[in-house]
């Protein structure tokens, strides 16, 4: 799955890193930036954060929390 943010210029994926499926941390974030270098938001180009289910679940549901939220106002 991937979506764009800031105007195209983040690029992130969640996905199963199938690679890594023994670790209890095999749902990879990556993010992609392409921007120039003053605009950055992370040192590098790409950031790879991998989390556990648990944690995925987790951050799922506090961005689902914070969209309801969002709608209330």
């Amino acid at each position: 799955m991937t979506i764009y943010l800031l105007d195209h210029s983040l690029k992130v994926d969640v996905f199963y890193d199938h690679i890594d499926g023994e670790f209890g941390d095999n749902i990879c974030v990556s993010i992609l930036e392409s921007c120039p270098d003053e605009e950055r938001i992370f040192k590098y180009d790409e950031l790879n954060l991998y989390i556990t289910p648990e944690e995925a679940r987790q951050l799922a549901e506090m961005l689902l929390s914070a969209a309801e939220e969002s709608r209330e106002d």
